[in-house]
């Protein structure tokens, strides 16, 4: 059989999305033992995981971009999930850091505004799962703005704001939260958690990686898995199994 009359006989096969949206810690999340990576390799066959992680983006930019990711006409009829994972570059402080810094309440209407979006284009609330900052190790990350001739520009107490924030947007949005700055501090030394006092460790990624899945696992395990495995392919007539 040709493979133009093949194609025209078969359906057009389309993979569920499950869209990351964040800045650096999202962007990483590919990355040898990342959250992202974790996630993919779950869902391989079942969803593709699209990494959509913009380093040094915050709540501010992000809500120009989301709109230029998912359209009616771009398939959002076939996203599964989105995270919305952003507030580690929004919380930097003003006086040393204003070109990444969003001010608090800007920060929610910013969360908000990216939720209804969503919803705009029917994706509906059990959908979204917003993650907060995760917590600040400031003597880590202070030795890693000294090394780039800079003062320490973020500190955990103004972080843990965002991460309050972002936790009443979702209630009040409907949709799910993970709050992993409080999840990371219940263990009094997160420090493991973050590789550089602000991004995740492998310890952090493998942290995160569990905490979200077990948020989606009941949302996307039922999906079925796409082409059947191979021994169930008949091998005399495999048209039969695969179109």
């Amino acid at each position: 059989m040709a493979l133009a009359e093949a194609g025209a006989r078969g359906r057009l096969l389309r993979w569920p999305r499950v869209l990351l949206f964040g800045d650096s810690i999202t962007e990483y999340s590919f990355q040898e033992n990342g959250w992202g990576a974790y996630l993919a390799e779950r869902l391989v066959r079942k969803c593709d995981v699209v990494n959509r992680g913009i380093s040094g983006y915050n709540t501010r930019w992000a809500k120009l971009i989301l709109p230029r990711l998912i359209t009616e006409n771009t398939g959002a009829d076939s996203i599964a999930a989105v995270t919305i994972f952003f507030g580690a570059n929004d919380s930097a402080l003003k006086e040393l850091n204003p070109k990444q810094h969003v001010p608090l309440e800007e920060y929610a209407a910013n969360l908000k505004s990216m939720v209804q979006y969503l919803k705009s284009v029917d994706i509906t609330a059990d959908k979204i799962i917003l993650i907060t900052p995760p917590p600040l190790q400031e003597s880590a990350w202070e030795k890693a703005c000294l090394a780039k001739g800079d003062k320490l520009n973020r500190c955990n107490a103004t972080t843990g704001q965002y991460a309050q924030v972002c936790v009443q947007v979702a209630r009040e949005c409907g949709t799910d939260v993970l709050d992993l700055w409080s999840l990371m501090q219940k263990n009094q030394d997160f420090s493991s958690y973050l590789s550089d006092g602000l991004h995740l460790s492998t310890k952090g990624n493998s942290f995160l990686a569990a905490q979200l899945w077990s948020r989606l696992e009941n949302k996307l395990s039922a999906l079925p898995s796409l082409l059947p495995y191979w021994r169930d392919v008949d091998h005399t007539n495999p048209e039969a199994s695969l179109l």
